[in-house]
């Protein structure tokens, strides 16, 4: 009798396994879909990623990069890694639909420089983020990695409060972006980055603010070659994994993801420094200039930020409301 149960118990064991190796064998590949360009960090961060995942399976897992929205726009894509029609993507704030915690990612004015900003997201910032975030979007946040400081980009020099009061700057269409633009006196237009330079040539727009590693990808500088380094928002974006695939996981190769996530984060922390050092140059060999803002304008920028921090404070900001916002600013700040 003992022998018949423990056949069964190993027979059991035997066909168990074979089902999980059947499922592991259907989501062999994994695919990742992103927004960005071939060249630009984000990408070459998710090819990293792909890169360490199949060594540190041995070749178990095949990934497949998507980038320059491929797959689709951002919204489609993480509908479509929500449903789990692709395993991965990449992305920032605009998972904040789910979780509003997560357009804390890239408050304005809240990180001095890289280091800060690395130091605070791994001691603490990225765990009150995400807080929740699994069980209310169906993605698992993997990781958190920089794509650049925002710099402005303009027509004329900008050196005073007064040269950005008024001036007619693109922002993205996120209503963090828009709120601050409004709160630093600037005449925020709302476009995609892809309109921005046949808007400046009719005059539509007097510049906007991008990452460096945008302003010479797309060599705007060439139109607007005044470049202030006012560092005011650090675009945060994440790598992204279906949540029901990631559970299905045995340990080990949950282990092999987290693993390949955080060393491919380590690697856009430290080639984001690199591709800023290298844009400068190519903005400066090419006829732009490169300045530092005053200590007022910083001021001006820092109390319009902290006016802006009201829409993850103020629980009557139904929408962008954050309980554990002032945890956040705590907890960052105390990195600095």
């Amino acid at each position: 009798m003992k022998r018949i149960v423990a056949f069964s118990v190993a027979l059991g064991l035997m066909l168990g396994a074979s089902a999980f190796v059947g499922e592991a064998q259907a989501a062999k590949v994994i695919k990742i879909a992103g927004m960005k360009a071939d060249k630009e960090p984000e990408t070459l961060g998710m090819k990293k990623f792909g890169e360490l995942l199949e060594k540190k399976s041995n070749g178990f897992y095949k990934v497949k990069v998507y980038p320059n929205s491929s797959l689709g726009k951002e919204d489609k894509y993480i509908a479509d890694n929500r449903r789990g029609t692709i395993e991965m993507c990449a992305t920032g704030t605009q998972v904040s639909a789910f979780h509003p915690a997560m357009a804390m990612m890239e408050t304005p004015m809240m990180y001095d420089s890289y280091a800060h900003a690395r130091r605070a997201i791994d001691g603490g910032v990225f765990d009150l983020l995400t807080d929740g975030f699994v069980e209310k979007s169906g993605l698992r946040c993997l990781n958190m990695f920089p794509l650049g400081f925002r710099h402005f980009y303009t027509k004329k020099p900008v050196a005073t409060i007064d040269d950005i009061k008024g001036l007619k700057l693109r922002v993205p269409n996120i209503t963090l972006y828009t709120t601050f633009a409004k709160e630093c006196g600037i005449n925020g237009q709302a476009m995609p980055f892809a309109e921005v330079m046949s808007s400046v040539d009719q005059g539509v727009i007097d510049g906007g603010d991008s990452p460096l590693a945008d302003i010479t990808s797309t060599k705007v500088y060439e139109k607007c070659p005044n470049i202030t380094l006012t560092g005011h928002i650090l675009v945060i974006h994440s790598l992204f994994i279906n949540e029901k695939l990631y559970q299905k996981m045995p340990a080990e190769h949950k282990q092999w993801v987290n693993e390949a996530a955080a060393e491919s984060a380590d690697y856009v922390w430290k080639l984001v420094e690199e591709v800023d050092k290298k844009s400068a140059e190519e903005i400066k060999a090419n006829g732009g200039t490169i300045s530092e803002p005053s200590q007022a304008m910083k001021d001006h920028m820092v109390a319009a930020a902290k006016r802006t921090w009201d829409m993850f404070l103020n629980p009557e900001r139904k929408v962008s409301y954050v309980p554990n916002a002032q945890a956040i600013f705590d907890k960052a700040a105390s990195f600095k």
